[in-house]
């Protein structure tokens, strides 16, 4: 029989007090918050939530991950990363996320070693050792524990264990990078992210909670959850006038809907959300 998420919750706690300090790599998504909250209520002030600044990485999410921690007590500190600079990382192969991992580990490890923190830990679960991630191969090499993983939590466990301590980002929506909004193979730039970042902020303005903005170009495809698919057919000018101000020429809506990890490649079952008569 497997074990309750409770008693993971127990074996969670159990690994952070076996640690003398601990570094947090936080964004503030429900994986690092539930981290970073048990953290903080086992080790207090040794426990140091570290959240990466970068042109990937939305504001909006930044300030909504340094207030989670104000509300909960815990230290946190913004560290500027600079992976964008890589051209390793702006090649924008698969590979991406490994040289992203590599860029906030490494100053991670050197703050550790500065000041004295004795582990590094990120939020990876139990259901994430199915999937290739390559900066999961970044953390392997740099020391980074993962003690979601340690304490077998999966993802659904992660949520109910957020809902259990009464964290508000229980239910959020998985938030991967703006880069990933970006096909392989297309450099990547801050100014696109920038686009990128803009276009989100404005649909989250017009109320929607879950959405993508995939970058082709002069094409924005849109990726939402089939329940807003009609919704969006009827604010569909005011998508378009969004979206425009953002830099993009043409919206389309993907009729396939929103996907946590889509073929990014593939651009069909498109919906072009340009009004009639206009270009």
């Amino acid at each position: 029989m497997a074990d309750a998420p409770l008693d993971k919750l127990s074996r969670l706690r159990a690994i952070f007090r076996q640690m003398p300090s601990v570094l947090v790599a936080y964004s503030g998504g429900v994986d690092s918050a539930l981290l970073m909250t048990v953290a903080h209520e086992e080790l207090g002030d040794k426990a140091l939530a570290c959240i990466g600044r970068s042109p990937s990485y939305p504001a909006r999410e930044m300030q909504e991950a340094i207030d989670l921690a104000r509300e909960r007590g815990a230290r946190c500190r913004i560290i500027d990363t600079r992976e964008y600079l890589s051209p390793h990382y702006a090649a924008n192969d698969a590979n991406r996320c490994y040289f992203c991992k590599s860029e906030l580990f490494d100053q991670l490890r050197r703050i550790a070693q500065e000041e004295g923190w004795a582990a590094i830990v990120d939020g990876n679960n139990a259901s994430d050792l199915s999937d290739d991630r390559p900066g999961a191969t970044a953390a392997r090499e740099r020391g980074v524990r993962s003690p979601l993983i340690e304490a077998g939590i999966t993802k659904t466990d992660v949520r109910l264990l957020a809902h259990h301590l009464g964290l508000k980002v229980w239910d959020k929506p998985a938030m991967a990078c703006l880069s990933s909004r970006v096909p392989h193979g297309t450099a990547i730039t801050p100014q696109m992210l920038a686009q990128i970042e803009q276009a989100e902020e404005a649909l989250a303005s017009l109320g929607f909670r879950q959405y993508r903005v995939r970058h082709h170009g002069e094409v924005a495809r849109l990726e939402l959850p089939a329940a807003d698919l009609a919704t969006a057919l009827e604010r569909r000018q005011a998508i378009l006038d969004a979206l425009r101000g953002a830099g993009f020429r043409h919206v389309a809506l993907d009729l396939a809907g929103f996907r946590d990890q889509p073929d990014l490649a593939e651009a069909g079952h498109l919906v072009n959300l340009t009004v009639a008569g206009q270009p």
